[in-house]
């Protein structure tokens, strides 16, 4: 399995954008996203300052249903 990188949470946001993912709402710092085609949603906390952990990346990556090849090719 490739290495994850450690990215802030803008550029997750642009790979779920890319996926067919919308932002469907806030709810304090956690953007809620919706694919209308998978009917699918995920998560992403963003806080200003702050990268998004490896975990959780693969968390997010998990419920979108990405695979970690396929995120690193649209980074």
């Amino acid at each position: 399995m490739p290495k994850i990188p450690i990215i802030p949470a803008r550029k997750l946001i642009k790979v779920l954008n890319k996926k067919g993912f919308a932002l469907d709402h806030v709810t304090g710092s956690h953007h809620i996203f919706y694919n209308p085609k998978t009917g699918r949603r995920s998560s992403v906390p963003v806080h200003k300052g702050k990268d998004l952990g490896k975990g959780i990346t693969l968390a997010i990556l998990k419920d979108a249903d990405i695979s970690v090849d396929e995120f690193l090719k649209l980074l």
